[in-house]
């Protein structure tokens, strides 16, 4: 029997000492550096320049009760919290046309937007929630309270209403929407 136990002793040495080679590992570590990052674009356009939106008068009804757009659709790409204002390049329309001197028609009074469609999951101004609001080069609050966002949309509308008091021509306006993380 000693013999036996002996044979099965000498036998499993060799094979116990076969699996403690020899190993080494390396390990590193991988780090990313994420900045803020957002984007504010016209669906419509895939840019940050929207279309032109044409609000033509031609009857006295329009020019008494205004000319609404359709909706004008943006969206919204953010890896944080952000809010969203609006506001125009200047306080009065741009002019061009017969008219010398040129006509200042202010901006405030005239242009007005709402949101039409909110899916930024942010709360609207209550200015601007299913009414339309005056807008002027100041920036007024639009959107706020909006969480980090991949491709959320909000839609808007404007509406025109100069009265009769200005010479025919075009009159234009930029407004220009910010998105900003806060």
């Amino acid at each position: 029997m000693r013999k036996i136990i002996t044979f099965f002793a000498l036998i499993a040495i060799p094979v116990l000492s076969y699996g403690q080679g020899a190993s080494a590992s390396a390990s590193q570590v991988v780090t990313m550096t994420l900045s803020n990052i957002m984007s504010i674009t016209f669906v419509s356009t895939n840019s940050n320049v929207g279309p032109i939106v044409n609000l033509p008068f031609s009857t006295l009804s329009q020019y008494k009760n205004g000319v609404t757009s359709t909706a004008q659709q943006l969206k919204i790409q953010s890896n944080k919290a952000y809010n969203i204002t609006v506001a125009t390049n200047n306080t009065d329309f741009s002019y061009t046309g017969d008219a010398n001197p040129a006509p200042a028609m202010p901006v405030s009074g005239v242009l007005s937007l709402q949101v039409s469609a909110n899916g930024t999951g942010g709360s609207v101004a209550s200015d601007f929630n299913g009414t339309y609001a005056s807008l002027s080069s100041t920036p007024h609050n639009l959107i706020s309270s909006v969480g980090y966002s991949n491709n959320n949309t909000l839609s808007i509308q404007y509406e025109a209403t100069p009265g009769l008091g200005y010479p025919s021509g075009t009159y234009a306006a930029n407004v220009i929407y910010t998105a900003s993380q806060p």
